[in-house]
C-alpha cells in the first residue's frame, strides 16, 4: 500500500517507515514459502532435464536392436556409376554381381520444324497419349506460347512441351513424353494429329510386315548346345527332318529343331520386330517306343537277289527267341518348355532364351492354347533368327503367323526429327536378357534397386557391402547419450563442482546453471540406483553363441577406460564411456553380426529379443521414464507440492495486504491526531501571544 500522503504536510512522524518496519517482519513466512517454492521449481525442472536425458538414451539404444537397427543397413557399389547406380535395402543379401545394362528405358522426345516466334496455335481439341495417360483439352486458338504453357499445365508428370532455339531467330517445339517404356510411346489425335503433321513433328508411313518361316526350305538344323550335350543317351538327336510346313506354319514333332532366318531385308534394322504364335499339343510319348526297341536283338537280314528286274526275298531265319531282356537304363520321357531362342550376330554369334513363361506345357493331354509371342531387336540387338529346339518326346509345337516388320513404321506414324524413342530398359543380370519399361528396377535382384543410366561400356560390378559407417555413427551416438545421462546423474546426485568443470563440452552459461543444480538429490537413491544398473549392464558378457568371438562392450573399444589410461584422473572415475576407433572400425569390419547380437538377443528361442546391452537398458530406463514411471511419480508430487505452496502464497499475500492496509490506516489516524492537535496548541499559543499584545 503507498504511504500517506497529506498536500502540505511532510512525513515527519516516519509513519511510512514505521509500516514497512513492521511489515517487513511480517513478510518473513512469505519469503520463506516463496523460496520453497522456487526450490520445488528447480527440483521438478531437474527431474525433467534427467527424463529428457533418459528418454533420449532409451530411443538411442532401442534404435541399437530393433528392426531398424544399423547393423543391418546395406551399401551398394557400382563399378560403373555413370551407367548404373544401386540402392541396397535392409533385406538385401551380402553379395556380388554382374549387369550390363545395354541400353536404358527412354522416352519419345519429339521436335518439330522450324516455327516463327508467336506463331498461332489453331482451335480444336488437343488430345495427347502416353500409355494409357490421356491429356485431351479445347484449345480456342492462340499464340505457341501460351498453348504451351496450357498443355504443360495439363500434362504435369505426363507430357511436356517446350522452345528449343534452334536458329538464329527460330525455334522448334519439343513434345515430349515424361514416361519411359516401349508401350509409353507418344501418341497425337484430334487436332494434335493435324498440327503434327503439319509441323513435320510426325508423318505416315507405308507398312513393311514381311512373312517368313513358311516353307521347309527356309529351315536349317540348329547348332549343338549344352544342355542337348546333357541329355539322356539313346534321344534322338534334335532334327529338321521332325519339322514339317503346315498350313501356313511350320510343326515340330518331338525332338524337331530348326533354324528360321528372318528376310535378309530386315536384318540390321534396329526398329526390327518378330512376332509369331506357337501351340503346344500332346502327342504320343516316342520313349515307350524307343524303350522297346532298346531290349530286342537286332538280327540281320536274309538278304534278297535281283536278275531282270525281278527280286527274290530270303525267308528270314528262324532264331526261336520270343522273350528279351529289358534296356539297362530305360530312356525317361522329357517335359522341357525352353523351346523358343533369338539368334544375335551382335558380335559373337549367341542364342537367346526368349522368356518361357507365356507358353508353360499343360501336363494333360490334347492341345494348349495357342500365344502370341514378341521379340524385339531392341532387346536382342543383331537379332538375326529364331531358334527351335523341341526337345521334348511327347510334344508337337506348331509355329505359325511368322512376321517381320519395322516396328515404328507400322505403327502407322514416325518421328520425323526424333531426339530419343520410347523404349524399354533392357539389362544382362548374370547373363540373363531382362527388360523392364522404367530404369529404376526393383524386381530383380531381392532388396536391391538398380538405377540405370546410361549403356554400360564393359560389365558392371554391383557389390552389396554391410554400412558400417551407419553403425559407428550410431553407436557414438549412444556413448555420446550415455555419458549425457551420467553426467546428469553425477551433477545432480554428487556436491563437487570439479564435476561440472570436468565437462568440456558444456558452454560457461550451462556451467553456471548446472552449479544451481549441483548436488541437488545427493540423499535420492533412485538416480545412484539407475547408474549403478546401466553400469553393470554395459560391462557384463553377453555369450549368445558358443562360437560368439565378441561377448563385451570393451571387446570393441567401448569402455571407461578405452584409452588404457594408467595415472590417476578422477574424472575417469565418473563412468563415462570412451571409444577406441581404431579398435571399432576393425571389429566393425570382422564382426559386426557378434556387435548386433550384443546390444539385442533372442536367449530362449522364441523369436523375441531379450537379453542384450541394448534391451536391458532400454528396459531399465523404461520404469523410469514411461507415464506412471518414478520420474514422472516425483514430477507428480512435486506438482502438488507447487500447488499447495502457490496456494499459501497467494493467501498470505492476501493477509499481508489487509495488515499492511490496517496499519497504515491506524498510523494515518495517529498522524491525523498529532497534526490536529498541533494545529490546536499553535491557535492557543496565538491568541495568548495576541492578548498579551492587546494588554
Amino acid at each position: 500500500m503507498a504511504g500517506i500522503g497529506i498536500p502540505g504536510v511532510s512525513d515527519k512522524y516516519k509513519t511510512n517507515d514505521l509500516v514497512e518496519g513492521l511489515m517487513k517482519v511480517e513478510r518473513i513466512p512469505l519469503t520463506r514459502e516463496q523460496d520453497t517454492l522456487e526450490s520445488y521449481k528447480t527440483q521438478q525442472s531437474a527431474w525433467r532435464d534427467v527424463n529428457q536425458k533418459m528418454s533420449s538414451l532409451r530411443d538411442s539404444v532401442k534404435s541399437l536392436y530393433s528392426y531398424d537397427n544399423p547393423f543391418n543397413n546395406k551399401l551398394a557399389s557400382s563399378s560403373d556409376e555413370y551407367a548404373i547406380t544401386a540402392d541396397a535395402g535392409r533385406d538385401a543379401a551380402y553379395d556380388t554381381f554382374k549387369v550390363d545394362v545395354i541400353t536404358p528405358a527412354t522416352c519419345d522426345r519429339l521436335l518439330s520444324k522450324e516455327i516463327e516466334k508467336g506463331e498461332e496455335v489453331p482451335e480444336g481439341t488437343y488430345t495427347f497419349k502416353t500409355g494409357d495417360k490421356t491429356i485431351s483439352y479445347k484449345w480456342r486458338g492462340g499464340k505457341i506460347e501460351d498453348f504451351i504453357t496450357s498443355l504443360n499445365k495439363r500434362g504435369a508428370n505426363t507430357i511436356k512441351a517446350s522452345l528449343i532455339g534452334v536458329n538464329k531467330g527460330k525455334k522448334a517445339l519439343l513434345i515430349e513424353s515424361l514416361k519411359t517404356g516401349e508401350d509409353k510411346r507418344l501418341a497425337f489425335e484430334d487436332a494434335a494429329l493435324d498440327y503434327a503433321i503439319d509441323k513435320e513433328i510426325i508423318r505416315k508411313t507405308a507398312s513393311s510386315i514381311k512373312t517368313f518361316g513358311t516353307r521347309a526350305a527356309e529351315l536349317s538344323a540348329p547348332d549343338g548346345d549344352e544342355k542337348s550335350a546333357a541329355e539322356q543317351k539313346g534321344l534322338p538327336a534334335l532334327s529338321t527332318d521332325k519339322a514339317r510346313a503346315d498350313n501356313g506354319g511350320i510343326k515340330f514333332s518331338p525332338r524337331g529343331g530348326a533354324v528360321i532366318k528372318v528376310p535378309a531385308a530386315m536384318k540390321g534394322n534396329a526398329n526390327l520386330r518378330v512376332e509369331l504364335a506357337i501351340q503346344a499339343r500332346q502327342v504320343s510319348d516316342i520313349t515307350m517306343e524307343l524303350n522297346e526297341s532298346a531290349g530286342r536283338p537286332e538280327i540281320p537280314g536274309a538278304g534278297s537277289v535281283t536278275f531282270g528286274g525281278i527280286t527274290i526275298e530270303n525267308k528270314p531265319s528262324e532264331t526261336g527267341i520270343t522273350n528279351f531282356a529289358a534296356p539297362k537304363e530305360p530312356l525317361e520321357e522329357v517335359r522341357d518348355n525352353s523351346v523358343l531362342y533369338a539368334l544375335s550376330s551382335s558380335g559373337e554369334e549367341s542364342e537367346i532364351e526368349i522368356p518361357k513363361e507365356a507358353w508353360n506345357f499343360d501336363a494333360g493331354t490334347g492341345a494348349g492354347p495357342e500365344v502370341k509371342v514378341s521379340v524385339d531387336a531392341k532387346k536382342i540387338p543383331g537379332l538375326s533368327a529364331l531358334v527351335i529346339r523341341n526337345r521334348n518326346t511327347g510334344v508337337e509345337l506348331d509355329v505359325k503367323a511368322l512376321t517381320a516388320f519395322d516396328s515404328k513404321k507400322d505403327s502407322g506414324y514416325e518421328a520425323v526429327h526424333p531426339i530419343s524413342e520410347a523404349g524399354d530398359a533392357v539389362i544382362k543380370y548374370e547373363g540373363i536378357t531382362i527388360t523392364r519399361p522404367e530404369n529404376d528396377i526393383d524386381d530383380v535382384v531381392p532388396g536391391v534397386t538398380l538405377h540405370l543410366s546410361d549403356k554400360t561400356e564393359r560389365t558392371a560390378t554391383i557389390s552389396i557391402k554391410p554400412d558400417t559407417e551407419s553403425a559407428k555413427d550410431a553407436l557414438i551416438q549412444f556413448v555420446g547419450k550415455y555419458n549425457q545421462t551420467v553426467a546428469e546423474i553425477n551433477i545432480l546426485s554428487q556436491n563437487k563442482p570439479e564435476i561440472i568443470e570436468e565437462l568440456d563440452y558444456l558452454t560457461r552459461d550451462e556451467k553456471d546453471g548446472y552449479q544451481k543444480k549441483l548436488g541437488l538429490f545427493f540423499n535420492d537413491f533412485s538416480l545412484s540406483s539407475a547408474k549403478g544398473s546401466m553400469q553393470r549392464i554395459i560391462s557384463a558378457q553377453y555369450k549368445f553363441s558358443d562360437s560368439a568371438e565378441v561377448t563385451m562392450l570393451n571387446q570393441i573399444g567401448i569402455s571407461t577406460n578405452a584409452t588404457n589410461y594408467s595415472g590417476y584422473n578422477p574424472g575417469k572415475m565418473r563412468g563415462y564411456l570412451e571409444i577406441d576407433e581404431k579398435k571399432l572400425d576393425e571389429h566393425l569390419k570382422n564382426n559386426l553380426e557378434d556387435i548386433k547380437k550384443i546390444f539385442g538377443y533372442d536367449s530362449d528361442g522364441d523369436l523375441i529379443v531379450d537379453s542384450g546391452i541394448g534391451y536391458l537398458i532400454d528396459k531399465q530406463l523404461t520404469s523410469y521414464v514411461q507415464t506412471g514411471g518414478i520420474l514422472a511419480n516425483k514430477d507428480s508430487v512435486l506438482n502438488r507440492q507447487i500447488d499447495s505452496s502457490q496456494k499459501k502464497i497467494t493467501k498470505l499475500e492476501s493477509q499481508l495486504d489487509d495488515k499492511e492496509a490496517e496499519l497504515r490506516s491506524k498510523y494515518g489516524q495517529m498522524e491525523g491526531t498529532l497534526n490536529s492537535l498541533e494545529k490546536q496548541q499553535e491557535g492557543i499559543s496565538n491568541f495568548t501571544k495576541q492578548s498579551q499584545k492587546n494588554n
